[in-house]
């Protein structure tokens, strides 16, 4: 029974292992079996980096308007005074 794949410990990890599973898969020194285990790491890994880049989107999108959310012009005044 193969054993649960572990997480990634941060996105940069996760690219540092997807980079050496690339490297070592078109070098052409591993089996046909170890291949298809590193492209279903590979995969699951991507799918890591895929979810961690929209989370972080997200983030950067509700941090714009909240900064970039339009003021009301009476308050800009207000400030200035």
């Amino acid at each position: 029974m193969a054993k649960a794949p572990t997480a990634p410990k941060s996105f940069e990890s996760a690219i540092a292992e997807l980079e050496a599973i690339v490297q070592e898969m078109e070098s052409g020194a591993i089996s046909l079996e170890q291949a298809l285990e590193r492209y279903q790491r590979g995969a699951n890994l991507l799918k890591h980096c895929q979810e961690t880049l929209q989370a972080a989107e997200q983030r950067v999108r509700q941090l714009e308007n909240d900064v970039l959310a339009p003021r009301n012009p009476a308050e800009d005044m207000r400030d200035q005074e």
